[in-house]
């Protein structure tokens, strides 16, 4: 009997990975994560807040979430070159940004890479469109899905794990970019 109940409970097992592994098989080979948000201010208003990296503590979602985040930055103050690294608690892990794409006051592309808690290479860019007086910002992230990032895709959906962050920062940019000069 009990080992009929074994022989049950590892048929169970062995269907059950293998049908992870189909369901992640079945995932893309990339995956991207994008917000927008209008915000009452001309782009040249905006666009610093995004272009230097010293400027991010003031909105970055990520910044709150460790109170002792170390955090370095390299290069120019701004625009390409300008680099950002951090080391900090399990909600924010460790990684470096560097800015690779400056076309101001209209776009900025980053460069993510992340140390810990696993590695992972994306990229971002932040599309900056005026509206009227507004400004229509986008955030958008987006990477290579390995087939080891596809099994926890299969958990997981990464438009829902990044995308509330994102709605965040978004929301305490505009905070910030709409404030009286």
């Amino acid at each position: 009997m009990l080992k009929t109940t074994l022989l049950g409970l590892l048929a169970i097992a062995t269907i059950a990975v293998i049908v992870v592994l189909v369901l992640a098989a079945m995932k893309p080979n990339t995956f991207s994560v994008q917000r927008s948000i209008a915000i009452n201010a001309p782009p040249e208003r905006v666009y610093p807040l995004i272009s230097d990296f010293k400027a991010w503590g003031a909105w970055s979602p990520w910044e709150k979430k460790d109170p002792n985040l170390k955090r370095s930055f390299s290069g120019p103050d701004s625009g390409i070159g300008a680099a950002y690294a951090w080391a900090g608690d399990k909600n924010v892990g460790e990684g470096r940004m560097e800015i690779v794409e400056a076309n101001a006051p209209s776009r900025i592309g980053l460069k993510l890479d992340f140390i810990k808690p696993f590695e992972a290479h994306n990229d971002v860019v932040f599309a900056l469109q005026p509206q009227g007086a507004a400004t229509n910002v986008s955030w958008t992230l987006t990477g290579p899905a390995p087939f080891f990032a596809k099994i926890i895709h299969v958990f997981f959906n990464m438009d829902r794990m990044v995308g509330g962050d994102f709605e965040a920062g978004l929301k305490a940019l505009k905070a910030q970019a709409e404030r009286p000069a």
